[in-house]
Formats: structure tokens, C-alpha cells, sequence
């Protein structure tokens, strides 16, 4: 599945059973129209792959990887080590998972480095944000695209607010 023929982000996933936690991180760039491409490269069924893609993905113009892997996750470590991106690792709750612990500490403490920025257990969509956020700082129109996004939570729950003290409870500021 791709966004177009020119991708900035890569969205990679160990398996096809990562897709419903990754699909988020799809959205939002599709939110924002920035192009992407979305595919199984799995750290341990596919190695050769693997490899292949993190030495050539910078090559064909991406500039973010975010990589979604389950259980023993190596997917977005292994990619960090080879690849010249930043990647950004979302640690995935799998059916043979250690209530999704195993995924976020194998992503999350890499050694020194070879970072991977980690976001939370099925965060996929805010690894789509984040991934934006790092291309927003050297594009000015995605940036302008995320403050709007903010602007919209900030508004968003500012609503809730009025709609609680509407609601006659003391307190809320």
C-alpha cells in the first residue's frame, strides 16, 4: 500500500497482524497529505529484506521510518542500526506478548547509539504525528499543519471544559 510514488515516510510492520495498530500513523499522514508507503519488513522472517530496505530507504527519498513490530520487536532497532533516518519504533501488543512489556523494552533501550524514538504500547497514530513533527522542522507547511493539529486539541478540550462547568461542577478553570 503506498500514498504515491514518492514517499518521505516509510511505515513498516513485522507482520500483516501489526496493521490495525499502524493503520492510525497511515491516517494521520494521509490527514496532512504527506506521502508515504506502508509494508511488511519482518526483522526475523525476512532479514535480507530488512537490510535491504534500511541501507536504501534514505535512497529513494524517504526521510522518517516508523517501524511497528510485536513480541521480541528487533524491526525498528535493527533498521536504526543500519539506516541513516531517524526512526521512530511503536512497540506492538501481540498475541505472544508479555502483556506488551517484551516489545517496549526491546525498542525502547537500544543501546548507546543507535536510538530509536519510542512511543507508547499501539501508539500508532502518534507515531504518525511524530513523524510529521520531525519533517515539520525543516518544511514549513507541514510544521503550520501540526500547530493547527495542536490548536485543534487545545480547542477540543477547552470545549469540554465549558461543557463540565455547564454541567454546574465547581472547581474546573
Amino acid at each position: 500500500m503506498s500514498k504515491n510514488e514518492n514517499p518521505r515516510v516509510s511505515i513498516i510492520m513485522g507482520s500483516d497482524s501489526d496493521l490495525p495498530v499502524m493503520k492510525p500513523a497511515a491516517e494521520f499522514l494521509e490527514m496532512l497529505d504527506i506521502p508515504y508507503e506502508l509494508t511488511i519488513v519482518s526483522a526475523h522472517r525476512t532479514p535480507d529484506r530488512m537490510i535491504d530496505f534500511a541501507r536504501n530507504a534514505h535512497k529513494r527519498g524517504i526521510q522518517v521510518v516508523v517501524a511497528g513490530a510485536g513480541g521480541a520487536a528487533h524491526l525498528p532497532g535493527m533498521v536504526a542500526s543500519i539506516t541513516p533516518l531517524p526512526v521512530i519504533g511503536v512497540p506492538v501488543k501481540s498475541s505472544n506478548s508479555i502483556d506488551g512489556w517484551d516489545s517496549i523494552l526491546s525498542i525502547l533501550q537500544m543501546p548507546s547509539g543507535i536510538p530509536v524514538a519510542t512511543v507508547a504500547l499501539n501508539g500508532g497514530k502518534n507515531a504518525g504525528i511524530l513523524a510529521a513533527t520531525i519533517l515539520g522542522a525543516a518544511d514549513e507547511t507541514v510544521r503550520k499543519q501540526i500547530e493547527d493539529y495542536k490548536n485543534e486539541l487545545t480547542a477540543a478540550v477547552m470545549g469540554k471544559v465549558e461543557k463540565v462547568k455547564g454541567m454546574g461542577y465547581q472547581g474546573i478553570d
